[in-house]
């Protein structure tokens, strides 16, 4: 898990913590000095997004083979799709499946037959001044407001071209 967010850091130079040399913290890990004097905090990684095709052998994988704890479909017509989670020890993985021909996530399985992985979600302590700071340094955000998302809570997605080729979405913790 660090080290993917090691690699998102490193792919989105923008919102990455400064590096940190300290005979007690590794390379890139902030003091808790330094984190109480930023307006916001990067959490931890509250998701993977994964688009499906076949939503009900998807759920039939992750609970019957994987024997993981899967919740029941959710409809978020927000946001044009149905929503389960596969609930991990350390993390979550979001199954994205259309809701509606108009769905993003049916334009993204047009491309992606197979489906693949969609975005990564990562919590954030302030959402407001998050989404305030990226766009000054640049990052485009898809929306002009935060969302309410499946947790309900609200959101932000910044756009892959300024993230490393990612779709980043931001939740408030």
């Amino acid at each position: 898990m660090q080290n993917l967010a090691r690699t998102l850091c490193r792919r989105t130079p923008l919102i990455r913590t400064p590096p940190v040399v300290s005979n007690s913290l590794p390379l890139g890990v902030a003091s808790s000095r330094q984190l109480s004097a930023a307006a916001w905090n990067l959490g931890v990684l509250n998701h993977t997004a994964i688009a499906v095709p076949d939503l009900q052998k998807s759920i039939t994988f992750y609970r019957d083979v994987l024997k993981a704890a899967v919740s029941e479909p959710e409809d978020l017509p927000d946001h044009g799709v149905t929503v389960v989670f596969v609930n991990l020890p350390n993390t979550k993985i979001e199954l994205l499946y259309p809701l509606g021909e108009n769905s993003p996530i049916a334009g993204f399985l047009k491309k992606n037959k197979d489906g693949g992985i969609h975005h990564v979600c990562i919590e954030v302590d302030d959402i407001e001044s998050a989404v305030r700071e990226v766009r000054e340094k640049g990052v485009r955000t898809l929306g002009e407001n935060t969302k309410i998302g499946a947790h309900g809570k609200p959101v932000m997605f910044l756009h892959p071209k300024d993230c490393g080729g990612v779709l980043m979405e931001l939740e408030q913790k």
